[in-house]
């Protein structure tokens, strides 16, 4: 009986050995590898809707601003030795002023006006271009000779403000390279300003200042006894000194349809 429930002990062992033998041994690497991959039937999201990340625009750097040019002490003087005539006759402060004219705008080559007898001409001149001049020459006969000699054009303005007159007689030299008419004394006399200095180029700074004025006075070296010596030539007058001589023109001294002012015989541009 024991005999019988050994052997069939021993059929069951060898059934169980059979069988795990047949089973195939699975690897828990294995396994994972051949499971099927899950797939969502969801279509993929499109890129286009995914929002792009937020960039902080730099702002546009601002330019920096054009320094405002400061005005610089300048100069400008047309005079050359020996461009200066005295005037022969107490009378002939025009004529020569006319030399003085010429000789600071023409070249040397073209010869230097001086003469003494072409001096008593150009008074003569001026003076039959002249109209209530008291029998002698004025400012618009002076202009007339200028223009006919060839150095105009010139014209003859009076202004009421007396920086403005210097800011005027300056730039018109700056600008055409010729002399300036300056009308002395009331009327009585004149001078050649044949240049200046100042604050600032009047090319590029419209209200630039004048601070010194370069003057011809034919009268030198005799002066005036009421008005005061007159300056050398080639002299540079402070605004102050100049005004102690040139002051607005008397209207009764000769009539004309220019108002009260400064009287200056000024240079244009040539058409």
């Amino acid at each position: 009986m024991i005999g019988a429930k050994l052997r069939l002990l021993a059929w069951f062992v060898s059934l169980a050995t059979l069988i795990s033998a047949c089973s195939p041994v699975i690897r828990p690497d294995a396994a994972a590898t051949d499971r099927p991959t899950q797939t969502s039937s969801a279509p993929p999201a499109a890129r286009d809707n995914i929002p792009a990340p937020h960039r902080t625009q730099s702002p546009t750097p601002t330019p920096a601003p054009t320094p405002t040019p400061i005005p610089k002490a300048f100069a400008l003087n047309l005079y050359q030795e020996g461009d200066f005539v005295p005037q022969y006759t107490f009378e002939w402060c025009v004529a020569a002023s006319i030399q003085i004219m010429h000789n600071l705008i023409e070249d040397k080559a073209a010869g230097t006006w001086a003469d003494r007898v072409q001096q008593g001409e150009l008074w003569e001149m001026a003076r039959a271009r002249s109209s209530n001049s008291f029998n002698g020459a004025n400012p618009l006969g002076w202009a007339k000779v200028l223009n006919e000699a060839g150095m105009g054009p010139y014209t003859v303005v009076s202004i009421a403000d007396y920086e403005e007159a210097l800011q005027t007689a300056a730039r018109a030299i700056a600008d055409t390279r010729r002399p300036v008419g300056l009308v002395m004394w009331r009327g009585r006399h004149v001078w050649v300003m044949s240049g200046f200095k100042s604050l600032g180029d009047p090319d590029r700074f419209p209200e630039f200042s004048v601070t010194g004025i370069r003057v011809q006075d034919p009268l030198y070296p005799y002066g005036d006894d009421k008005w005061g010596p007159s300056p050398a030539p080639n002299a540079l007058l402070t605004p102050q000194q100049l005004a102690t001589q040139f002051v607005v023109r008397e209207p009764r001294r000769w009539s004309s349809n220019l108002p009260t002012g400064y009287m200056l015989v000024l240079p244009r541009a040539k058409a």
